[in-house]
């Protein structure tokens, strides 16, 4: 399996088509050998477990099941993730706790700035159809 950056903006993985449902094809990536010696391992993902899973809206061309593909990650999609999964949480509590550290004792202010990651991820959670539009996987057929 290839895992490779084709570009410096892009990572290029194969793999098996596993299912499909609708408008979306799931996609089978499985541990590729070259993982070990790859640069970007440690921001890839696919090399800390045996397969993964991918989930791709809206595919341009027909597909079968069985069928191997070529997954197309962009780079500017796993920066996107982590900002929105953890920078942007990380200075949304900063923030919190230190403007309800002014007002309130450490302790609550502490609470607070805990609590204000629940409506957070809820309205990540409720967005989802949106956030997964934004966050488009390519694939090529083989």
């Amino acid at each position: 399996m290839d895992s490779e950056a084709s570009n410096t903006d892009t990572f290029i993985h194969s793999g098996v088509i596993s299912k499909i449902t609708g408008d979306s094809v799931i996609v089978s990536l499985e541990q590729n050998i070259h993982c070990e010696s790859c640069r970007a391992k440690a921001s890839c993902g696919i090399s800390e477990s045996n397969t993964k899973d991918i989930e791709i809206q809206n595919p341009n061309e027909s597909f079968n099941v069985n069928e191997t593909v070529t997954v197309v990650l962009k780079k500017t999609l796993g920066l996107k993730a982590v900002f929105w999964a953890y920078v942007f949480p990380f200075i949304l509590m900063f923030a919190s706790l230190v403007l309800t550290s002014l007002f309130l004792k450490e302790w609550l202010a502490g609470l607070v700035s805990l609590f204000i990651l629940i409506p957070y991820y809820l309205t990540l959670y409720l967005l989802k159809n949106t956030l997964k539009s934004a966050f488009k996987i390519s694939i090529i057929k083989t």
